[in-house]
């Protein structure tokens, strides 16, 4: 994969835990629509499309699936990553070890052990609510509105959203025990010893209670990178303010020349 960017920019886009590409909905068409380029969701191990994989229990190996599909599609120049949650684990662990094959990344409502607590990486208040699904029977919609309830503040639009997820869910479910070895995965996953060598761009939902937000302003401050924070999206910031979160990246977008002129 060579470090230039030829023709339109390829954004990358990686979901957490659980999450398949679909659950992106009309996000990656926005991204096109809006001119920052091509947009490619790649499924995790266990997810979505690769539902029928065993996930991984370490983030590297769950990159080297990224890369693989990556190369199935045959792209060749650097790409940009849009990773949330879990996804940007993945996207750190992508920029440490091949920061030559990317452009920038940028992580939304993310968190690294070595930075933060776990407490704050999953707070306490989420707790019972994940080991009741994890651990006990739970139809498909109680599965889905309890995950709507943790990552989204727009209880408004509970119904319509749940409905949706709980069609994906049966059309493509993730195992328990896929869901239980994403978790470890990204339990065990520490941040890299430095930061990576890569333009980043930290996006935090301040009504995030899934992951607490001083998760990703740790982590921005830790590797002097920017910061831009959201006044009242939850975890799943794409599906709370799609319009604010592209309106992000295209301010990104323009800023990005400048950095890497100073790389």
């Amino acid at each position: 994969m060579s470090g230039r960017e030829t023709g339109p920019p390829v954004w990358v886009l990686l979901r957490g835990l659980s999450r398949s590409a679909a659950h992106w909905g009309d996000f990656p068409a926005r991204l096109e629509a809006a001119g920052l380029g091509r947009a490619i969701c790649i499924d995790l191990p266990g997810n979505g499309e690769a539902s029928a994989l065993a996930s991984p229990i370490d983030i590297a190996a769950m990159l080297t699936h990224v890369r693989a599909r990556l190369g199935d599609l045959h792209i060749t120049t650097a790409v940009h990553v849009l990773a949330l949650s879990m996804g940007g684990m993945v996207a750190c662990e992508w920029a440490t070890r091949y920061p030559v094959e990317l452009r920038s990344i940028v992580l939304v409502n993310s968190s690294l052990r070595g930075i933060s607590r776990l407490t704050q990486r999953l707070q306490p208040s989420a707790w019972p609510s994940l080991l009741r699904l994890l651990l006990w029977p739970a139809s498909d919609e109680c599965w889905e509105r309890t995950i709507h309830r943790l990552t989204s503040s727009h209880a408004e639009r509970r119904d319509a959203v749940v409905a949706e997820w709980v069609a994906l869910r049966r059309a493509r479910p993730v195992s328990r025990s896929n869901a239980l070895r994403q978790l470890l995965a990204a339990a065990r996953y520490s941040a890299p010893r430095v930061a990576p060598a890569v333009p980043l761009l930290v996006l935090v939902g301040l009504g995030d209670v899934l992951v607490d937000p001083r998760c990703s302003i740790a982590l921005a401050q830790r590797w002097n990178v920017r910061l831009v924070q959201h006044p009242h999206a939850g975890h799943d910031l794409p599906l709370d303010d799609p319009h604010w979160l592209i309106a992000a990246l295209l301010a990104w977008q323009v800023d990005l020349p400048k950095l890497h002129l100073a790389r």
